[in-house]
């Protein structure tokens, strides 16, 4: 997928859903959010630390600079409010990291070294950008589920639901 458009739709969904979810969320107690529910990253409001931390080292990756993070399952804020201000910070910087994408850098070899298991990774760059996007929706759908286990209604999560996108009649 080598094209950027691709991308840039991904990104306001990345957002729509970042908002839409942490509102939701901004309602539950701390307890509550931070409540081990037999997730992998066992509560949501460690779930959501996980989906900022990978798309920090993403992000990171991609410009070449890996940021000082704690380790993998580590909680990047126990704050919620600082966890969403970073959380819409980061969404930001995804944009603006976009603003620079072209189908040259999405067709070109891209390498890593996974955090988890330290071996290289190399493809093209369009699939590394589509995971970076996928990981983000599945374990946003997780969320989606504690949030359903705690009797809460988590938001819609579709993308031709998405304000402004297509024309609904």
């Amino acid at each position: 997928m080598n094209n950027p458009d691709h991308y840039k739709l991904m990104s306001e969904y990345n957002q729509w859903m970042n908002q839409a979810l942490y509102l939701v969320c901004e309602a539950i107690p701390d307890d509550k959010r931070k409540q081990d529910l037999g997730a992998f990253f066992k509560s949501i409001h460690s779930t959501l630390n996980h989906i900022l931390w990978a798309d920090e080292i993403w992000l990171g990756r991609f410009a070449g600079t890996i940021p000082d993070l704690p380790s993998l399952g580590k909680d990047l804020h126990s704050d919620f409010n600082e966890l969403k201000s970073a959380r819409s910070q980061t969404d930001t910087k995804i944009d603006q990291w976009l603003n620079g994408l072209d189908t040259e850098w999405l067709a070109g070899d891209f390498s890593f070294i996974s955090v988890s298991d330290h071996k290289t990774r190399s493809g093209p760059g369009w699939v590394f950008v589509s995971h970076m996007f996928n990981h983000q929706t599945h374990h946003r759908g997780q969320i989606t589920t504690l949030i359903s286990q705690l009797g809460i209604e988590p938001p819609v999560t579709d993308i031709p639901w998405m304000p402004g996108l297509i024309k609904v009649s």
